[in-house]
């Protein structure tokens, strides 16, 4: 979430000090965090992450809640290298992204469906994404049919004349007070997908919010905040109840 005393494009916000209850695995050439449904129902959701990188405890938490309400997770590393840190200078960042295309993950996608489908037994897949993965998961919302239902939270795609050709139901999760995405973005976006999307889709702006409240800000962080971050995921999981 953005710190409102040192504006920046994405602070890292509340770190959580959490071990996860999956497991590291090898898929193919891609390094995976996956997290087993305790009910084997067949569903799958691959979970998406922030500039903050695959290992980020607070993506991980998100993961096992997910898992903890039916699905087997996977938590891939999309980036293949480091990820962004905290202490970097963010006067390089716009290069450093340059390398880390969010609509260029086509390959290990393909992988981690493989492996979804091949070693987890999974039929229905769906898809959640946190900032940079909130892009991806636009992305792949419009290219993979496959993918029953996607949640995607403070990620938009602004580069592409298509936004609106999703595939499947899709729900944008986006912050008022955002610094990264300002709400002419997310205007430009519903006028887009009321016009031309065919499918279901939803999209929620939560007031008063900041860039990653949703995952990076702490349940009891503030009595102001807990209602719009309870709401946010409890959407999240209602979302992919319905769709996958």
């Amino acid at each position: 979430m953005a710190n409102e005393a040192h504006p920046c494009p994405c602070d890292i916000g509340h770190k959580m000090e959490y071990g996860g209850m999956g497991h590291e695995v090898q898929v193919e050439h891609i390094k995976a965090y996956v997290t087993r449904s305790p009910v084997d129902a067949g569903k799958a959701v691959i979970v998406i992450q922030d500039i903050f990188g695959w290992e980020m405890p607070n993506t991980r938490y998100m993961a096992d809640m997910i898992s903890g309400n039916g699905y087997t997770t996977i938590v891939p590393d999309f980036f293949g290298q480091e990820p962004w840190h905290p202490s970097g200078d963010w006067s390089t960042f716009p290069e450093w992204l340059k390398t880390r295309n969010a609509r260029k993950i086509d390959k290990e996608v393909d992988a981690v469906l493989r492996y979804l489908k091949q070693q987890c037994h999974a039929q229905k897949i769906g898809v959640v994404g946190f900032c940079w993965g909130g892009v991806a998961v636009h992305h792949v919302m419009m290219k993979y049919p496959e993918f029953r239902a996607g949640v995607s939270v403070y990620g938009i795609v602004k580069d592409s004349d298509d936004v609106h050709s999703l595939k499947n139901p899709t729900l944008f999760i986006f912050a008022e007070n955002d610094a990264v995405i300002p709400l002419d973005q997310v205007s430009l976006l519903t006028q887009k997908l009321k016009e031309h999307c065919k499918v279901e889709y939803q999209i929620k702006t939560f007031s008063g919010q900041t860039h990653g409240f949703v995952h990076r800000k702490r349940e009891d962080c503030s009595p102001e905040d807990k209602p719009y971050i309870d709401e946010a995921r409890r959407n999240l999981l209602e979302w992919l109840s319905k769709y996958v």
